[in-house]
């Protein structure tokens, strides 16, 4: 879900202080939910298999992970197309290709 400022032309302090206050109020949130998911850990009020365990934590983990790597690609450089180059990585030729 992509959520806009209302401001694309935003001053960097701006967005700075917007991603700190969406950050930390979203970041709260998650924290919050697991606790409460945790709840579900006490066996006097619910019944569970491991296996139960493994797929809920396995999900949120995926979820993470997707997550991180979101923001992770969204600060490395894209490569450019080259003439001459392989997947349009720069500076790799193909010697299948002369």
């Amino acid at each position: 879900m992509l959520e806009s400022t209302g401001n694309d032309q935003a001053s960097p302090r701006d967005k700075r202080a917007n991603f700190v206050r969406l950050a930390e109020s979203r970041t709260n949130s998650v924290m919050e939910k697991l606790r409460i998911l945790s709840n579900l850990a006490n066996r006097h009020l619910y019944e569970y298999s491991e296996e139960d365990v493994q797929q809920i934590f396995g999900a949120i983990e995926e979820e993470t992970r997707q997550a991180r790597n979101r923001f992770a690609s969204s600060q490395r450089r894209k490569p450019s197309f080259k003439l001459g180059s392989d997947s349009g990585a720069p500076d790799s030729p193909d010697p299948g290709m002369r």
